[in-house]
């Protein structure tokens, strides 16, 4: 029996496969509906890994003419995981064409979440030129949760580029979306912990325009720095963002410019309290 949640052992693989050996043995013989039908019971799992290693697997039925035409069927199903399976059909069959897999996160951004979220995340990780292109385009949406997905999985770059996380950090930051907000606050967290000397002068360059929208989105998110300092831990606490956080509060307390000098004695406030 699959199993209904979690990730999949080499007893549910095994099986897996044999259900899929069966559904191309039912598309050999002609009979299109039923193996439709094997597919549709097997893809309506809530198990995300099993619609995951589906789709993997259906890229290797060898009439691929025939598959294509199920999955772009599958892609407009009412149910969640039919059409999960089939965006992961289609990632895996475009593995090396990340434009063409962007083409079909474009259309399911709104309709699989969970699946296109995944997929973001490990193009960011593999071919991050092209995404660097694509998400500028993304950013600009007049959808906010295509915005907001415009940030996932960015953190992949945080080491080898936060000067581009950061240019495009600033095209949104007086972005009114909620969602948008808690992203940019989970990437500025990420970069600053692994790269505080790119991070800190971008933060206070939008802070001298003074607005409150951006204000509230970097406090969050400022704020969410200054507890992982002071966490006794010292788990993914460097000694360069030990000093350069303490010196940047030190220094923002201490500002002319009254946006900065507020962040930096309100910053300062909570490392007091936790002495």
């Amino acid at each position: 029996m699959l199993k209904a949640i979690g990730r999949l052992d080499n007893n549910s693989l095994r099986e897996l496969n044999v259900l899929v050996k069966e559904i191309f043995d039912l598309l050999e013989a002609g009979k299109k509906e039923e193996a439709e039908k094997k597919i549709y019971e097997i893809a309506k799992t809530p198990n995300y890994f099993i619609r995951e290693k589906l789709g993997e697997l259906f890229t290797t039925y060898k009439d691929q003419r025939t598959m294509y035409n199920l999955g772009r069927k599958m892609l407009s199903n009412k149910i969640y995981g039919i059409r999960a399976t089939a965006l992961f059909y289609f990632y895996n069959k475009n593995k090396k064409e990340p434009e063409k897999t962007l083409k079909y996160l474009d259309k399911t951004f709104s309709s699989t979440p969970w699946e296109v979220e995944s997929i973001i995340n490990d193009l960011w990780r593999d071919f991050p030129s092209v995404m660097k292109t694509e998400m500028l385009n993304w950013i600009e949406s007049d959808n906010e949760s295509k915005r907001a997905l415009s940030f996932h999985g960015m953190e992949n770059i945080s080491n080898s580029d936060p000067n581009f996380i950061m240019t495009f950090l600033g095209k949104a930051i007086d972005d009114e979306s909620i969602e948008v907000q808690k992203k940019i606050t989970h990437i500025l967290t990420q970069v600053a912990r692994t790269r505080p000397a790119i991070c800190y002068p971008y933060i206070r360059e939008w802070l001298l325009d003074g607005k409150e929208v951006r204000f509230k989105t970097l406090w969050v998110s400022m704020k969410k720095l200054v507890n992982i300092l002071i966490q006794k831990s010292r788990r993914d606490k460097s000694q360069e963002f030990i000093m350069l956080t303490n010196q940047t509060i030190l220094d923002w307390k201490n500002d002319n410019n009254k946006s900065i000098s507020v962040m930096g004695n309100k910053l300062y406030h909570i490392l007091q309290q936790k002495k």
